[in-house]
């Protein structure tokens, strides 16, 4: 896959995906010389990725999937890059055909892409054909993280969160979009949570389905009732024995850089390794065939062939680093204020934990919408794009 290049006098630029061949032969011969470990000697994920797991993804990934569908799926939708801050911005714009549409943009997580977003395109954009009214319309901007799939990797340290948020607002402000609400997930949300608090020209609202501010200090948030107990014990949990890879890469991204750029197992195996919920869903796709909602086989492994083919998993490790080490340039900086503009929020059950409504509150003073789903867990936009668009709507509907 190209990355994109630089054409003078050009601001926004058209891109489009390429998959030369000899980058999928060259997956299928690591596939096929992939060295196995012997399988774990416990009875569930509590020594890491099962081997019956990754053998049932790497037989799918190297009989059966076409390595051609990321740029298939990409390529049926509007891509554009622009260089915003000396990074090249990848990012998918679809504009509604309904008059009055909000602009949005939307950031993806890792071990996300732009892929994990796809399917909410249609809901967001053309609700008339979802469920939803021509006046819960979008625009919806998709971009690519810095170091992310098809945009650019930093070339010097400081891509922070805030840096990001900054970068997304001028890239808004370059597509000519004077009043627009944001979301994000994962990283994603700490990059809208940012842009919330920043409050940058323009900036209608935001929405998140994951409680960054949470993480920071679960501690001194209220637990006096049986959902903020349930709500810490997860966080705790997450905290002691679930987040092996947040740690590593906060801390050292190029070392299990090395691994993320050399084998395709190890690739998939580093994604998949997120939550115990998102675990569980993309093991029994493959083992069992059984996905859960949009979670199929060939979702998932676009998602980690975006990755692979693009060579961006060390650099995405990186964004880690950058937003929580604490060797990073912003370590130590003091916290933003609070945003003071409308808050949206939704919890999913099978998140790494269940927010409770007395939690957003407590972060967020001007929260105006909190919405709870009935299905889906962290990477809800993928898994539910139909139940993540309907909260979309609930949420910014007061704001058009």
């Amino acid at each position: 896959m190209t990355k994109p290049q630089q054409q003078a006098g050009s601001p926004v630029r058209p891109f489009t995906v390429e998959t030369p061949k000899d980058a999928l032969d060259d997956l299928r011969r690591r596939l096929a010389a992939t060295r196995w470990p012997s399988s774990e000697l416990v009875g569930d994920r509590a020594q890491g990725v099962q081997l019956a797991a990754m053998r049932a993804l790497h037989q799918y990934w190297a009989t059966e999937y076409d390595g051609q569908r990321v740029a298939s799926r990409l390529n049926a939708l509007p891509q554009f890059t622009t260089e915003i801050d000396g990074v090249d911005i990848h990012f998918v714009h679809v504009e509604s055909g309904h008059p009055d549409a909000l602009p949005l943009i939307m950031t993806h997580g890792w071990p996300g892409s732009v892929i994990e977003m796809l399917d909410s395109v249609g809901p967001l954009t053309d609700p008339t054909t979802h469920g939803g009214a021509a006046t819960d319309a979008f625009h919806l901007v998709l971009p690519s993280l810095p170091g992310y799939g098809f945009s650019g990797e930093p070339a010097e340290v400081g891509w922070d969160l805030v840096r990001t948020a900054r970068a997304w607002s001028e890239l808004m402000r370059r597509l000519g979009y004077d009043r627009y609400v944001a979301q994000g997930g994962d990283v994603g949300a700490g990059v809208t949570d940012a842009m919330g608090r920043l409050g940058p020209d323009g900036l209608a609202g935001i929405h998140t389905n994951l409680l960054v501010p949470a993480l920071n200090d679960p501690a001194s948030l209220p637990h006096a009732t049986d959902a903020e107990r349930a709500a810490l014990a997860a966080i705790k949990t997450f905290q002691t024995s679930g987040n092996g890879y947040f740690v590593e890469m906060a801390t050292r991204p190029q070392t299990i850089g090395y691994a993320l750029l050399d084998s395709p197992v190890a690739l998939a195996a580093w994604m998949i390794d997120h939550d115990t919920d998102a675990y569980d869903k993309i093991a029994r796709a493959f083992v069992d065939g059984r996905p859960s909602g949009n979670l199929t086989r060939d979702h998932i492994l676009d998602n980690v062939t975006t990755y692979w083919l693009t060579g961006t998993g060390a650099s995405a490790a990186r964004s880690y680093w950058e937003a929580y080490g604490p060797d990073s340039p912003s370590a130590g900086t003091p916290p933003l204020p609070p945003p003071r503009i409308p808050v949206g929020f939704s919890t999913f059950p099978g998140e790494i934990w269940r927010t409770p409504r007395s939690w957003a509150e407590a972060c967020y003073p001007t929260l105006d919408y909190f919405g709870e789903a009935e299905r889906g867990g962290h990477f809800a936009a993928w898994e539910e794009p139909e139940l993540f668009a309907a909260e979309l709507r609930a949420a910014f509907r007061p704001l058009r």
